[in-house]
């Protein structure tokens, strides 16, 4: 099998973090593949063990057509069997030969960019049924959910965050933007005595959620942290996950709660409220609503018995539905059916 990935994204995000870890599996998988990315440092680094070859491409918007003559001449070069594309910029571009174009989403996206896609992959059913209602035929949209990889990496040193070693730690992993609800988090811990809220994440509304935590009193509590590239460890580091976005297509941070054995609490967003069957593998609040967010996070704080449980069956659904192996089955399935 040989693969070509088209990955447009910006330097942060989890899209590109899943492209990150599926380009790192389907090279231990043994696929044969080459990805096509912008040259952002970190990613160059972590793609250095996937096997894979690196070609950089600028990506610079509609009127760039340097990007697709050059994709062009690089599928008929390398001539794979499979191109896949992530997300809109990248799906804009693919060029079109005697290879399948799929085109990968993780979100409810304008089908308009997809035109040269010959099939669609969803991580979530609902993205799915999205795409077949806007158009799109049945038979050429595919579901594959995201997987989690742990880092063998130790556990974050609190003292080095400041943070005491017999506190209770809250830990958000997103973008410091306003779909991600983190002012509902910052609003709820008010209301936890003695915990910490760590908020891994970079984006537009840092000075405003400063100051937000400063308004509630809880600024000495608050440490943002911003862009990690240690997740693992600040999740092994941590007491409960939390997911309090308004808006989440998926919620890698769901299975990455999972997968390391951290309880997790979610705002019901469509993507959490996908994954999580409520009280068996994780507590689901409403959104936007503080108070709840708060009560549950004392209600597991002060029932270990149910932080156990919540923990033990999120890492039986990463083992049966959600693991490395199972998802590049999934996909070297489709891609060798497709190709045929």
């Amino acid at each position: 099998m040989r693969l070509l990935q088209v990955m447009a994204g910006g330097a942060n995000g989890g899209a590109e973090r899943f492209f990150e870890d599926l380009a790192g599996a389907f090279g231990r998988a043994g696929i044969e593949q080459a990805c096509a990315i912008r040259g952002y440092p970190e990613r160059i680094k972590a793609l250095s063990g996937a096997e894979c070859e690196i070609i950089h491409l600028p990506f610079a918007g509609p009127f760039d057509v340097l990007t697709p003559w050059k994709l062009r001449h690089l599928a008929k070069a390398w001539r794979p069997q499979v191109v896949l594309g992530w997300m809109n910029r990248a799906c804009r571009a693919l060029p079109t030969g005697p290879w399948v174009n799929i085109g990968r989403l993780g979100g409810y996206y304008n089908l308009k960019y997809y035109r040269r896609c010959d099939h669609l992959v969803c991580n979530t059913p609902d993205i799915r049924e999205h795409v077949i209602r806007e158009g799109w035929p049945e038979d050429r949209a595919h579901y594959i959910p995201n997987f989690c990889s742990v880092d063998p990496a130790p556990a974050t040193d609190r003292t080095a965050l400041q943070t005491p070693q017999d506190a209770k730690v809250l830990l958000i992993l997103a973008r410091l933007e306003a779909v991600k609800g983190i002012d509902v988090a910052i609003r709820a811990l008010a209301s936890i005595p003695g915990a910490f809220l760590w908020v891994a994440g970079s984006g537009t509304l840092e000075k405003e959620l400063k100051e937000l935590a400063a308004q509630c009193g809880v600024q000495d509590r608050v440490r943002f942290l911003g862009w990690r590239n240690d997740r693992s460890s600040l999740l092994k580091a941590a007491d409960v996950c939390l997911v309090p976005s308004r808006y989440e297509p998926f919620g890698n941070v769901v299975l990455n709660a999972w997968a390391h054995e951290v309880p997790l609490i979610a705002a019901s967003s469509q993507g959490p409220r996908f994954l999580i069957r409520g009280g068996e593998d994780g507590l689901v609040v409403p959104t936007d609503d503080p108070s709840a967010l708060a009560e549950a996070v004392i209600q597991l704080l002060k029932t270990p018995d149910l932080a156990a449980s919540l923990v033990m069956r999120g890492a039986d659904r990463v083992d049966n539905e959600f693991s490395e192996i199972e998802v590049v089955r999934r996909y070297r399935e489709l891609f060798e059916n497709l190709s045929r």
